[in-house]
């Protein structure tokens, strides 16, 4: 006996299945071609820094927490210039991740960081910073001040609890930022201050959560006053505040 397909689809369940097949085999060609065109949003594409940032960033960089090779292949795929340094510190305070972004506009002196709190920076100064400066100021960041990677300490300074992500220099605080024509944007000075500075300091704290895991302002607490603190902490949800 001959087979044949319904000349009316849908009218078998074969036919039903066949169509079904067809159709999720044409969306997963689709899907791969989008994510192919938008690596930012695939999670399995590898990290560039010349891509904007996406649904899958912040993993792709939590995930280097733990492969300081990988890490730093993205900055030298993405062009960014670094050392890398000598591990130093002794027990929580081991530091076996230390990079050194060559050329990043830090004051005084760029610190070793590890190469996600690196990335990070890269990211917030490409896609947040300058836009903002721009945008309010009219104006470049020509310096970023910071007040420290490095403590080995436990969170708040206290006798014990948690350590902090500084004591792996896995953290950076910044105080304020200077202009390219000359004027300062201080976080203790205009938080509340002057409405475009006010007003930039938000945007630059809000774009920083895209980048990092952790971002603490002046919302925060009174012990984050005067700086932003951001790092690189590896837990899978970020903390914005």
């Amino acid at each position: 006996m001959k087979f044949t397909l319904s000349r009316h689809i849908g009218k078998f369940v074969l036919d039903r299945r066949v169509l079904a097949l067809l159709v999720l085999a044409n969306l997963f060609i689709a899907a791969r071609a989008w994510l192919a065109a938008h690596p930012e949003h695939n999670p399995w594409a590898p990290l560039s820094l010349d891509d904007p940032q996406g649904w899958a960033t912040q993993q792709k960089l939590l995930a280097l927490r733990d492969d300081v090779p990988a890490c730093r292949a993205v900055l030298e795929r993405s062009g960014v210039a670094f050392n890398v340094l000598d591990p130093a510190g002794e027990g929580e305070c081991r530091r076996t991740d230390r990079t050194q972004l060559s050329t990043f506009p830090l004051s005084p002196g760029v610190p070793a960081t590890t190469c996600p709190v690196a990335i990070a920076m890269e990211l917030w100064k490409k896609d947040t910073l300058e836009t903002k400066a721009e945008e309010i100021f009219g104006s470049r960041i020509t310096r970023i001040e910071h007040l420290g990677a490095y403590s080995c300490r436990r969170i708040y300074g206290r006798d014990e609890g948690a350590w902090s992500e500084h004591a792996t220099a896995n953290a950076l605080d910044i105080a304020g930022f200077v202009l390219e024509d000359g004027r300062r944007i201080s976080v203790l000075g205009d938080w509340d201050g002057e409405a475009d500075k006010a007003l930039f300091l938000r945007e630059v704290r809000d774009g920083a959560c895209t980048a990092f895991s952790t971002v603490l302002s002046p919302d925060y607490n009174a012990a984050h006053a005067d700086h932003f603190h951001l790092d690189m902490d590896s837990r899978w949800t970020s903390v914005c505040r």
